[in-house]
């Protein structure tokens, strides 16, 4: 028997709530990439390792507020917490991944085309393991070619938002890419959630255990939100990260070194 399914049970205001935390975490993580590029060596890794966390968080909390929103009108769902929190943890690794290849190798195509592919195959490893920890009385189908075009819209879009943030120097560059990051990871939820069937097992012995999404949903999103606000704090603290300026540490180390040349030059014509 085919499941009565209602992505939209609170109206808008779960996909635009989703689609806010998404941009929310992609302008965190992408600004933080933008400040790794312009800085000292020493700090580039603390700064892309905070992106990371911020995107992959973002993406992570977008996802389950959107899933607020998905109920099956004959079945009560619950999730797997242990296949839950493993999505947060592959987002994490290979958003982590895309942005330090773009953090240390800049704006060339192949770091654009690698950090890109693997960034959105994170976002879409995220949604499915995400629906592989969904239990309810029945099993999941879904549509190839939809699944194949969620892929599709993930990889294209993150490899756009990581060439904005590469590529852009000011504030309003990064809040276009992270828009389009965040039309990535909503486009490709819910392009992945048309792909999907349920079919329930009528002859299951009994209701699983289960309630209302937001109360089974929201003790989940406590943590990755109370680590956004976090982040959030961070960047905004830092001049540079928000306006997009190389280090100051940067521009003093290379005009401590920029007389060196000058004397040796002189003792030469000496």
């Amino acid at each position: 028997m085919q499941g009565t399914v209602d992505g939209f049970t609170y109206g808008l205001v779960t996909p635009v709530a989703a689609f806010l935390l998404a941009g929310m975490g992609a302008a965190l993580g992408l600004r933080c990439t933008t400040r790794s590029l312009r800085t000292a060596r020493s700090f580039k890794i603390g700064w892309l390792g905070l992106g990371a966390l911020s995107i992959g968080s973002g993406i992570w909390t977008m996802h389950f507020v959107a899933m607020m929103g998905f109920t099956v009108e004959e079945a009560p769902i619950s999730y797997d917490r242990p296949l839950t929190f493993a999505g947060l943890a592959v987002a994490i690794v290979m958003v982590g991944i895309g942005t330090f290849i773009v953090g240390h190798r800049g704006a060339t195509r192949m770091a654009l085309i690698t950090g890109g592919t693997i960034t959105g195959l994170g976002v879409a490893s995220m949604h499915y393991l995400g629906m592989a920890g969904m239990r309810l009385q029945g099993h999941l189908t879904y549509d190839t070619p939809l699944v194949a075009l969620s892929v599709v819209i993930a990889v294209v879009a993150s490899t756009a938002a990581l060439r904005a943030t590469a590529v852009g120097r000011g504030f309003l560059s990064s809040l276009g890419a992270s828009v389009v990051m965040a039309v990535a990871v909503t486009g490709m939820h819910y392009t992945g959630m048309a792909a999907l069937d349920v079919h329930l097992h009528p002859a299951a012995g009994g209701p699983v255990p289960g309630g209302r999404p937001a109360e089974l949903i929201v003790p989940l999103l406590i943590g990755p939100a109370c680590f956004l606000l976090l982040a959030a704090v961070v960047v905004m603290f830092d001049p540079a990260a928000v306006a997009g300026e190389p280090d100051r540490d940067g521009r003093s180390a290379r005009r401590s070194r920029e007389p060196l040349p000058a004397l040796v030059r002189g003792r030469r014509r000496r």
